[in-house]
């Protein structure tokens, strides 16, 4: 028995001692709440490298040297010169005086004329009139700088000036990593940055954010660019002043003084001088009231041109008290470019094309908008309604003249068509024809070639009496109030008068009559997404006229008229009811 005793006595001493340890370790008492917080370490100590003179003593309590001439210190990378100096033994700081400079890595370099060295935190403040710091890829100048050795950041808030070899910045505030050479800017930021010519763009924010290894500025809230080609807006986004392309978010915009152009997203390159625009893309002519939208933009700002597509783009023109309106699938803007005078402001639509303006609307494949001299070309099976008149032909064009529709030319295979009060149909045809507009209504139409008309006569608007249907080289209709009042035949005319109770099916169509009223664009239609605000502007209500009990004023009595004199008798303006009618003349 006690040999068991021995052995076991020789186990225990056997095992190791950490195992013993940590089985009677006490754990540490809690800290108590409100306790002081202990000392933070202290950094390497600031060492005395050269002085011309070295001065020691105690200034109320603290131990100080004071150093004068060619002052220099080091700690671990980091070196501090001066002309004299305070160095504050036990808190592990400097404080230097005229021709302070600070140097760290042999690559960050600042300057000064009072300068403040905290040794433990590795802190360092800058004062003076001119205050510099430089490393291998800027320079930037103020008059206070306080920066972090450790984390190798500066920062400013008296204002800055920044300069690389192609751009300058300036800011009330700034921040600075020289680790990942990144500058933040605040307040009055306005950068200058030139291009391979030495052209400037100049650049204006409240805050921004620049990479001095990559050259790219970002940017958040409210930013303009000016270039020589033109200004650049947005509230979000980067510009790299290298490769000069801007890259914009929140309400972009391209202003230039003929136009202006924006979106929601842009890219624009100012060395290509093009763009691309994203979401509610919206071109604006300044000169003459023209505004494109759509939902995706190119731009050429060379060639003067602005492609806008998706979603049903829209064109607005607005001249005097109508608005025309115009959607297609693809919109082409081609603006006059200084130097160019042959190049005129030209808009191209395609395809399916609609039309709305007033009580005129139209529609083709393709369209071609000559704004200079203001005409619209429509090409490919091309249909203009104005109010109960319908025009078709292989290709028209109309003619604008001081805001207002005045002339429209119809080329082959023209037909006009127009729908009376019984819902039955007037119809002209020729080969070709040109219809003229008086203050928006229809007031002439000359058909010029193998003419052909049938109309419908009325008493009262009410009542059909009977049908006319001619035949002539050429023919001239006149309107009133948009309706048919005189016919005239030239050259060679034949007629025929029907009365009702002889009229067939058959004999109320001329060949090739279509009437199109399912294909008319409505305004919804036309406007589409892009200007839905137009459609809600409802008209004001007319204000109640007041009740007055005073006396109605006496209205003088006109003179009767002298009679005229007698002249030759003029046809009536009902349509006629004979086949040769008294009310058509004939040439």
């Amino acid at each position: 028995m006690p040999q068991l005793r021995f052995l076991l006595f020789l186990l225990l001493l056997a095992l190791p001692s950490s195992l013993l340890l940590a089985q009677t370790r006490p754990t540490p008492p809690p800290v108590a709440k409100g306790a002081p917080a202990p000392p933070a370490p202290k950094g390497a100590p600031v060492q005395l490298l050269h002085a011309d003179e070295l001065r020691g003593g105690d200034f109320n309590g603290v131990k100080i040297r004071k150093l004068l001439g060619a002052v220099s210190f080091k700690q671990e990378d980091t070196f501090l010169y001066c002309d004299s100096a305070y160095q504050y033994l036990e808190r592990n700081e400097v404080e230097g005086f005229s021709n302070v400079r600070i140097v760290q890595n042999d690559t960050l370099t600042i300057t000064g004329d009072h300068g403040y060295y905290d040794g433990n935190r590795r802190t360092a403040r800058m004062t003076g009139n001119i205050v510099t710091m430089r490393d291998p890829r800027m320079t930037l100048t103020t008059t206070a700088l306080d920066y972090d050795l450790t984390r190798k950041t500066a920062y400013y808030t008296v204002g800055g000036h920044l300069v690389d070899p192609k751009n300058t910045l300036d800011s009330q505030q700034g921040f600075y990593d020289t680790n990942s050479k990144v500058f933040v800017f605040k307040r009055d930021v306005h950068l200058i940055s030139l291009d391979e010519t030495g052209a400037p763009t100049d650049l204006r924010n409240d805050t921004l954010t620049f990479n001095t290894i990559s050259k790219i500025a970002y940017f958040d809230g409210p930013t303009r660019i000016k270039g020589s080609q033109g200004d650049l807006y947005a509230e979000k986004g980067n510009y790299n002043t290298v490769t000069r392309v801007a890259f914009f978010q929140r309400n972009a915009k391209i202003d230039t003084p003929g136009y202006l152009l924006g979106g929601d997203q842009l890219v624009y390159d100012q060395v290509k001088l093009y763009g691309v625009a994203k979401g509610h893309v919206s071109l604006t002519s300044k000169k003459d009231n023209v505004v494109l939208r759509g939902d995706n933009g190119r731009y050429w700002r060379a060639l003067g041109r602005t492609k806008i597509f998706g979603a049903r783009p829209v064109v607005r023109n607005i001249s005097g008290r109508d608005t025309l309106y115009l959607a297609a699938d693809t919109l082409l803007s081609v603006e006059t470019r200084p130097g160019r005078a042959v190049q005129r402001p030209v808009l191209y639509a395609w395809p399916k094309v609609q039309i709305f303006r007033g009580k005129m609307q139209g529609r083709c494949d393709s369209l071609t908008y000559d704004r200079q001299d203001s005409i619209i070309y429509l090409n490919r099976d091309p249909v203009i309604w104005q109010a109960r008149n319908q025009l078709t032909a292989d290709s028209m064009n109309m003619r604008f003249k001081h805001g207002q529709l005045d002339r429209a030319n119809l080329f082959s295979s023209a037909f006009a068509i127009q729908e009376d009060t019984l819902s039955d149909y007037n119809q002209v045809k020729g080969r070709n024809m040109i219809a003229y507009f008086s203050q928006g209504k229809m007031a002439r139409i000359d058909v010029l070639g193998n003419a052909e008309s049938l109309y419908f006569s009325l008493d009262g608007d009410t009542v059909m009496s009977g049908m006319n249907k001619s035949v002539s080289a050429s023919m001239t209709l006149r309107f009133a109030n948009n309706k048919i009042k005189q016919l005239t035949w030239l050259t060679n005319p034949e007629a025929v008068y029907t009365p009702t109770h002889e009229l067939k099916d058959g004999d109320k169509q001329l060949k090739a009559f279509r009437w199109r009223p399912t294909e008319r664009p409505t305004r919804g239609v036309v406007f589409g997404k892009h200007f839905a605000s137009d459609l809600r502007h409802k008209a004001k209500p007319k204000a109640k006229a007041k009740t007055s009990k005073t006396k109605a004023k006496a209205v003088p009595r006109k003179r009767a008229p002298t009679p005229a004199k007698k002249a030759k008798p003029q046809p009536p303006a009902t349509l006629p009811k004979a086949p040769l009618p008294a009310a058509a003349t004939r040439r």
